[in-house]
């Protein structure tokens, strides 16, 4: 856990809740402008991989990162065990028919990385497939990017006694019920294989660099999260396009409100 032990899943000492909430709801402001520019000019696309344990928060930064941002904007898409139709093509097939558009955001909700950690852990493929599979992904990030989609790829940083603590609450809470799953439990018994898989990714799979969020509280989650997705907006810097009038010109003669 070489990269992991370097960042603090509660996230960087000495920040002050309230003065990183305030700087949150600006940040989210800066999003609805940049997304709507994104999706104005329509010529680029933004591709945002989250990875992470779960009750890590991959729904619940969706749900807030594009809380003021129009759901046309931006599209969620949520990778679990591959169907019997999926499991007939290649690992990625599933995966670039839902790449996101010009213009827009999209989400991966868990990605093409399950299909290295998890038959990494419990050994469902060889390692030699394994291998393969962590230099293809990198040819297709680059290919993706090559051809104007950038990509975000966010760890989501929880520690292992906040996450005991988030899925007890979802026993616990009757609202929560609907969360909880008992393999969750069967997967934390191999956090540690997970986490050593996770350093090999972060090593091998790094020429779209990941960026560790911390996510013990879910205000650091946010902060960071949104901090990275608008310098990136800023440094595309979508545009909006001028206004084309070569096939049409007003006759405004003929306006109810000509003075």
């Amino acid at each position: 856990m070489a990269l992991l032990d370097n960042h603090r899943a509660g996230g960087p000492q000495g920040w002050d809740k309230k003065e990183i909430k305030k700087k949150t709801d600006d940040l989210l402001d800066e999003v609805y402008e940049y997304s709507k520019r994104l999706y104005a000019e329509g010529k680029r696309s933004v591709l945002i991989v989250l990875q992470g344990m779960d009750a890590s928060g991959k729904d619940g930064l969706t749900r807030t990162l594009f809380r003021k941002v129009s759901p046309s904007w931006v599209n969620v898409h949520s990778f679990k065990k591959p169907s019997d139709k999926e499991m007939a093509h290649d690992f990625l097939w599933r995966i670039h028919q839902c790449t996101p558009e010009k213009g827009t955001i999209t989400v991966f909700n868990r990605s093409h990385y399950e299909d290295i950690l998890v038959p990494s852990v419990y050994g469902y493929i060889d390692q030699e497939t394994i291998d393969k599979r962590y230099e293809q992904i990198n040819q297709f990030e680059q290919y993706l990017e090559a051809n104007g989609t950038t990509i975000l790829k966010f760890y989501l940083n929880v520690s292992y006694e906040k996450q005991e603590e988030k899925l007890l609450e979802r026993i616990n809470t009757k609202e929560k019920h609907w969360k909880h799953s008992d393999g969750d439990w069967e997967t934390r018994e191999k956090w540690h294989e997970f986490m050593k898989v996770y350093d090999t990714l972060f090593e091998r799979c790094n020429e779209v660099p990941w960026h560790i969020i911390p996510c013990d509280h879910n205000w650091t989650k946010l902060y960071s999260a949104a901090d990275i997705l608008i310098k990136t907006l800023k440094e595309m810097n979508p545009q909006f396009p001028e206004l084309d009038t070569e096939h049409f010109t007003p006759d405004y003669s003929k306006s109810k409100y000509r003075y």
